[in-house]
């Protein structure tokens, strides 16, 4: 429970907090205040407990600072920091609130100086691309069966060791030839640039293996240097680098032929592997020999084939003079049939053109009688229908109104032409005109009933 004590001095009292609360608002001040930052020192009292945690004390000549470095993080870094060590650390500003205590929480580190040499890594790799240094249409395949194998690198090193051990199981009788080197330190650049010239000038071997083992990146940086990238696209002889580990990569490997992960990978690259040449020769060797099997099968085939056609040429020939009786025989036989079938279909078609001769004097016959029944119904059909108009000329008569007028009839027609048939339809004193079987008269209707 908070306590308000009055103030010495009269004042309004002040809020009572605890250690806790305290602590936690002065963590809070510094993670809001203090940003994430690099921060070089000195390692002491390095320790790693059993969690894995890991807790040192990072210095200068002026001031000390503590550290953490939790697992999940330290077991990503690729070595092992140790007391004395120069290093910077990415760290973010805490405090730890249980002991009040002021320290760095730690997300990475590297070596001192390591910061500076990435960037110098990375400008020159950009220039060196820009220039084409790197361009894959420039790079060459190194030979599948190379006569010779040169070897830039230090004589005391152990990549120079793992090479020859490679090189002696996979093609013990593949001559090899040393460039020593300095491959680490004061001037080793240019001398491994250097070791590479002669390589090219020379021309003792096939493929070049530039190599070393492994190491942090100021232990490398020889190979990050201008001008051994210079001397590796200048050699007239393949290059193949195998610098460092797996995950190690220089400006060396960039400008080579070929990249391998590390020195023993390299000497594999350049070198036939024994075993297989000696596994494909005698797969090659057995295929060779089930093919000449095969083909020495089908020659003694065909020998037992020809075998069987040839014979003695008498044999031939009373062959062939039987076969020519037998054709002849068929011959003869073909003639004779044939001349019997011609003969035999001459007859039948003598016997068909003679049934269908036509017979002259029945078609006259049978021409004279159609004519003759022809003029007869031309001449009924002609009576017939002059009875019919008879007939009908007679019944045409007893219609024809002149006739009426011969019986002393008449017609009265108005002046219009119209023929009276009612007199109620007349005027009195209207003109009509009457036709008689003869001859015509004018009338006027002088009363009507």
């Amino acid at each position: 429970m908070d306590e308000c004590v009055p103030d010495t001095a009269g004042e309004a009292p002040a809020r009572v907090i605890s250690v806790a609360e305290l602590n936690r608002a002065a963590r809070g001040v510094i993670e809001r205040e203090l940003p994430l930052a690099w921060v070089a020192g000195e390692i002491s009292n390095f320790k790693r407990y059993d969690s894995g945690h890991a807790y040192f004390t990072l210095k200068d000549s002026a001031a000390q600072v503590d550290c953490v470095f939790f697992r999940h993080r330290s077991q990503l870094l690729g070595w092992q920091p140790q007391d004395g060590m120069k290093v910077e650390v990415r760290a973010s500003p805490t405090l730890y609130e249980a002991r009040g205590k002021f320290q760095l929480a730690v997300e990475t580190m590297r070596r001192s100086g390591v910061g500076a040499l990435y960037e110098a890594f990375a400008r020159l790799k950009a220039r060196l691309e820009r220039e084409g240094l790197f361009a894959q249409e420039r790079k060459r395949a190194p030979p599948r069966w190379p006569g010779r194998v040169g070897v830039v690198t230090s004589p005391q090193a152990a990549a120079l060791r793992d090479v020859l051990t490679t090189l002696a199981r996979r093609m013990p009788g593949l001559p090899v030839i040393l460039y020593p080197t300095p491959v680490q330190g004061e001037g080793a650049a240019a001398s491994i640039a250097a070791a590479i010239g002669v390589a090219s000038a020379r021309a003792e071997c096939d493929v070049l293996i530039v190599c070393r083992g492994g190491g942090g990146i100021e232990d490398l940086w020889a190979f990050n240097e201008e001008a051994v990238a210079r001397a590796i696209v200048a050699s007239a002889v393949p290059v193949v680098t195998g610098i460092g580990h797996e995950t190690d990569f220089t400006i060396a490997d960039f400008a080579a032929d070929l990249r391998a992960p590390t020195p023993s990978g390299a000497a594999e690259r350049v070198s036939p592997d024994r075993v297989a040449l000696r596994r494909q020769v005698a797969h090659s060797a057995a295929r060779l020999r089930r093919a000449a099997a095969r083909r020495l099968e089908d020659r003694m085939q065909r020998l037992d084939y020809l075998s069987r056609r040839l014979a003695h040429p008498g044999e031939r020939m009373r062959a062939r003079l039987a076969e020519l009786g037998h054709l002849a025989r068929r011959l003869a036989g073909a003639a004779r049939h044939g001349l019997a079938g011609r003969a035999w279909g001459a007859r039948e078609l003598a016997g068909r053109l003679t049934a269908a001769a036509p017979d002259v004097a029945a078609l006259a016959a049978r021409n004279s009688d159609f004519a003759r029944r022809l003029r007869q119904a031309a001449r009924r059909r002609v009576e017939s229908a002059g009875a019919a108009v008879a007939a009908a000329a007679s019944h045409l008569g007893h219609l024809d109104p002149q006739q009426v007028l011969e019986r002393g009839y008449s017609i009265a027609e108005t002046a219009a032409g119209a023929i009276v048939r009612d007199a109620s339809r007349l005027s009195v004193g209207e003109p009509l005109n009457i036709r008689f079987a003869r001859g015509r008269a004018g009338v006027e209707v002088r009363h009507k009933e």
